[in-house]
């Protein structure tokens, strides 16, 4: 058996569970910040607003919980054990391609993993007792983050596996890339006010 391709499935199994997690979680909490808007503007019966807003804190905060331990957290340690063991087979890996690449994606993933305990620990908690730190607009921007992650990792592996990546190229792709997203917000912001008028 070749361990080192189970290892590399059980690797591509888990980061694609790992991002499909990370943006549900990021459109949750983007519906569970929008609750705060239920009856703001004055209109509709205010016991009926106030209960809506309690059930959906309710329903978000579960979601959030279920998505973060069912899915989030579990695809981490898959894609991990998957990652590493298959280093742990072929040592090689550390040596071969661009150089560096393979401390690089480390980086990048250690970089997710903080992304995934800062959501945690300064947007879920909070936001499951009641209090709000970001508008929806803010984590809608948030929720962005790991498409950078998403970009990054597949091109620097791919090409850094077989020596033919170039950091400054790489870093160029994802800068712009990232001003597109951010533009493509902006714009569908706009657009969003300008339809409640």
């Amino acid at each position: 058996m070749d361990y080192i391709l189970f290892f590399k499935g059980l690797h591509v199994i888990g980061f694609v569970s790992w991002f499909a997690g990370l943006f549900y979680l990021g459109r949750v909490l983007v519906n569970h910040a929008e609750i705060t808007t239920i009856g703001a503007d004055g209109t509709g019966d205010a016991e009926y607003n106030r209960i809506k807003r309690e059930v959906l804190q309710e329903e978000y905060t579960a979601t959030a919980d279920r998505v973060y331990r069912i899915i989030v957290h579990s695809a981490m340690w898959i894609t991990l054990i998957g990652g590493f063991s298959m280093v742990g087979f072929n040592p090689g890996y550390l040596q071969s391609g661009t150089p560096g690449w393979l401390v690089v994606k480390i980086g990048l993933v250690f970089g997710m993993m903080l992304y995934q305990a800062y959501t945690k620990a300064k947007l879920m908690k909070p936001m499951a007792s009641g209090t709000f730190p970001w508008e929806s607009w803010h984590l809608r921007l948030w929720n962005e983050v790991p498409t950078f992650f998403l970009v990054s990792i597949p091109f620097l592996a791919v090409y850094g596996k077989v020596g033919q990546l170039n950091y400054l190229y790489l870093a160029v792709g994802v800068a712009l890339f990232g001003l597109m997203v951010y533009r493509g917000a902006v714009a569908y912001r706009k657009k969003r006010l300008v339809a409640k008028k």
